[in-house]
This record gives C-alpha cells, structure tokens and sequence, in this order.
C-alpha cells in the first residue's frame, strides 16, 4: 500500500479524515486489498499506546451508532482490518458491533473455504431424575415436565425455568436434573430460586428440580455464567472439578474445561470465595482465581469483557495464544483441530461474533500468518 493510503489510515485515527477521504479509503478497502495498514511508528511511542488508540476510537463510533438500527457505517468495517506494523509486531484489531443486523452487510467479503462449518446456537438435552431424556432444541414453548410440586418450563426466549409454587411446601429437593450442552451448542436456565445460568458449548449443569432448606447448591463442568439471585440466609455453591465457589448472590463465571490447562473463577460483581483443597481465597469484582492440578489458588485482575464476551454473542481475545482460540473455535463449530507441524507462537488481539461462519473466524486470524485448511471436521492450523 503506498503513502497515501498510509496518510488516510492516519487521518482516520486522529480524526482529521474528511467525507471525500472516507469515501476513497473505503473503496481502497472494499475493492479487496489485502495489504497491511502501515501505521508511522512516530505515531504512537509503543504497542499499548497505539492499540488503545485504535481501541478507543472504534468503541466511540460503535457507541455512537449505537442509537441508530440501521447497518454499521464503512469506517467500523475499514477499522475493523487495521493491521498494525512498525514496531515489529502485529496486532489485529476486529472489532463488530451484536450482530442484530445481516452479518454480510456487516464484514468484508472474501472468498469462503471449501466445505465452510456453520456456527453453534441454541442446543441441550435434559435429563430428568426418572432418565427422560428431552432435546430442548426440538420441544415446543410451554410445560415440559412436573417433579413434585416444582413445574418445568420452556419461556417464549428459549430458556429453561424452574418454577415452585409461592408459599408452599415443596418436595423436590431430591430430584436431581442434568442439562447437557454439546459442542456446537449453548443454553441459558432460570433455576428455582430465579438464579440464571448461561451454558457454553460442551457444558452441563446438574441441579435439584427445587433447593433444599440448607443450602442451594449445583455441580458443572465446562463453562457457565450465573447471576445468582441474592439470599443471605442461604449460601449457593458451585462445584467445578476441585473446586468449589460459595456466594450468597453476585454474578460471575466459571471455566473449568478439562482440556484447559487452569480452572479459572471471574467475579463481576459482589464476592465469591473460591475453596480448592486446603486452599481458598476472596474475590473482589473484575478479580479471576486460577488452578492448575492440585497447585496454589492464583488471583489476578482481569478485563470480565473478554472473559463474558461468550455470554454476549462473541469471541473477544487479548494477547491470546492461539492454542486457547482453537480450543474455543473446536467447541464452537463442533470440530477437531490438528496441527501441521509445530503449533504457532503468536498471540492475537481481536473481537468477531460467534454468529459468522467458520471460514471468517480463520479469515480474521490468518492476518497474523496462520494458515488454515478444512478437511471435514477438523481445522489443519499451519504456520
């Protein structure tokens, strides 16, 4: 890409682009360029600095058109394929707006790979104490079953609610339901005492059909996000491989996948204390506890966007290594991964929705190098 070029991907960052040059940078960019934006490395004294910059300015505008329904304007799609070079590194920033509007309207268009995969959505089977299995995906709105005196229900937004009567006694507390999630899918719950649960791909949750007078208490592997609903007088728990995390009510996430290398608990808000063995530590919001193997509790500030970025609609990384985006894409699209050779030590900073294709997902990430081929099911990552 020559100067000019150059001269208006600056403009654009500073703020000093005029409608006529919009227009020229668009149509440079929409007529299939694939060259990297050169930044000046005058233009910003390091890496943090230059990728808060481009950051900033694409959330403003996001902001911004937030008030509108209409398609977001070219320049979110121009910055959303800024590749950063000068200073010996590539960091790629992506970034869309919840894809509530057609997703080809909303990202370049490039070529597909043969035999593209489709993303996950909404997918779960229960399974009731009795071993009644029910696909939550095919069932219609409306009752689904009755335990005791608990009634189980699908709402009009696909979620699964629990649901006791008001001011009487209860004789579900020994009924223990399985909410399976597999790859490829997602779900959200509404357990008895209104707690909601979201479910990622490759997830369960085993849950009582209605809590006991003790203790509100549920077990789950893979990942869930809960917004526990708040009771002083009765502790909720959650119990993850060796952990277990105990609230009365706040919100947070759990990422306890078993071929994760750490079990890690994000705290958005209120507190949680996180027990592992003899181990235990209080988190505060936007603080993350992790474990590895039978190791010591580790707790770190973290960015809770990337974390429930999932719960959103989206994939969102910073600084992330490419093991752990193909893990999620495996989940995701329901695929194995393979790779060719050594695996690639790079990392990625970006953000895409989870509603596109596979192939856009890959698109995005071979700006960094990466080469990717389907064969089948499985993703062939090449360097």
């Amino acid at each position: 890409m020559d100067d000019r070029y150059r001269e208006l991907a600056k403009k654009w960052l500073d703020g000093t682009i005029t409608p006529d040059e919009q227009a020229e940078f668009a149509a440079w960019y929409n007529a299939g360029q694939d060259s990297p934006v050169n930044i000046p490395s005058d233009f910003a004294k390091d890496e943090d600095e230059l990728r808060e910059r481009i950051l900033n300015k694409i959330n403003r505008e996001i902001k911004n058109d937030g008030k509108s329904s209409k398609i977001i304007p070219i320049w979110l799609r121009v910055a959303a394929a800024i590749l950063v070079v000068g200073f010996g590194f590539m960091p790629l920033c992506f970034y869309l707006k919840h894809q509530s509007v057609n997703q080809r309207a909303l990202t370049r268009q490039k070529p597909l790979l043969k035999n593209d995969i489709s993303p996950g959505g909404n997918k779960a089977i229960l399974t009731l104490a009795n071993g009644q299995k029910i696909n939550l995906s095919d069932v219609k709105n409306g009752v689904l079953a009755s335990q005791g005196q608990t009634v189980l229900k699908k709402d009009k937004d696909g979620r699964i609610i629990y649901e006791k009567p008001a001011g009487k006694t209860v004789d579900s507390a020994s009924i223990y339901n399985t909410i399976t999630i597999p790859k490829g899918g997602q779900f959200q719950l509404v357990l008895s005492d209104g707690s909601k649960v979201w479910l990622n791909s490759a997830s369960s949750i085993t849950f009582p059909a209605v809590f006991s007078k003790t203790e509100r208490k549920v077990t789950i592997t893979g990942e869930a996000y809960f917004e526990v609903a708040k009771n002083k007088h009765l502790p909720f728990r959650v119990v993850a491989g060796t952990q277990t995390v105990e609230v009365l009510g706040t919100h947070f996430n759990i990422n306890a996948y078993a071929d994760e290398p750490e079990m890690r608990t994000t705290l958005i808000e209120g507190s949680v204390k996180v027990s592992a063995g003899n181990e235990s530590a209080i988190l505060k919001p936007s603080q993350q506890s992790s474990i590895s193997g039978p190791g010591k509790i580790r707790v770190n500030t973290v960015d809770t966007d990337d974390i429930l970025a999932w719960t959103t609609g989206n994939f969102q990384f910073e600084k992330a290594e490419i093991p752990l985006i193909m893990r999620q894409a495996s989940r995701w699209y329901n695929v194995d991964i393979k790779y060719d050779g050594e695996v690639p030590q790079r990392r990625f900073t970006g953000s895409i929705s989870r509603n596109v294709n596979l192939s856009e997902l890959l698109n995005m990430l071979r700006y960094t190098g990466i080469h990717f081929k389907i064969e089948g099911k499985t993703i062939v990552v090449t360097s």
